[in-house]
């Protein structure tokens, strides 16, 4: 019984392996594409699914403020606020899936970024939540992201491989 639970997770991991072949070699084949992931890679732990989530289900990214980026991918702290009344900021809503890769990479990013360790510890000090470090880091990183591929994307492709 073991034995055939092993070969079908060999079966799906030789599947996944030639999956994200497929998507390096189109990454690789535009050469926006490739500058892109050149400029996000450069971050040190954002690695190639985050690249190739961010521009599969994030388009827009380069092209848009960091407010709307936040907004997009729903790390945009959001008021409920009502007359006098003022509310807790709360995320919620966009694309979860950029949300979700983003939440992990920002993790690693923070293990080798003493930016953004530094940045975390500062939100620990101050007594915030797990949970809002977590955001805030997630915010934080796709500013950076967004900032990256707004330089990219206002200079000229090159076509040299």
């Amino acid at each position: 019984m073991l034995e055939s639970f092993a070969e079908l997770l060999g079966f799906v991991k030789a599947q996944m392996r030639a999956l994200e072949a497929s998507i390096a070699e189109l990454i690789a084949s535009d050469p926006l594409w490739r500058q892109l992931n050149e400029a996000f890679r450069s971050i040190k732990g954002v690695a190639g699914r985050t690249v190739a989530r961010l521009m599969a289900e994030l388009p827009e990214i380069g092209t848009v403020s960091n407010k709307a980026a936040s907004k997009l991918v729903g790390l945009a702290p959001l008021a409920q606020d009502s007359g006098k009344t003022r509310g807790q900021r709360a995320i919620g809503g966009g694309r979860g899936n950029v949300r979700a890769i983003l939440y992990v990479a920002a993790g690693v990013v923070r293990r080798h970024d003493s930016e953004f360790a530094a940045f975390a510890e500062r939100l620990s000090g101050a007594g915030k939540p797990r949970r809002v470090i977590r955001v805030a880091l997630a915010h934080k990183l796709l500013v950076r992201l967004n900032a990256k591929a707004r330089d990219v994307r206002c200079t000229p492709p090159t076509d040299a491989k």
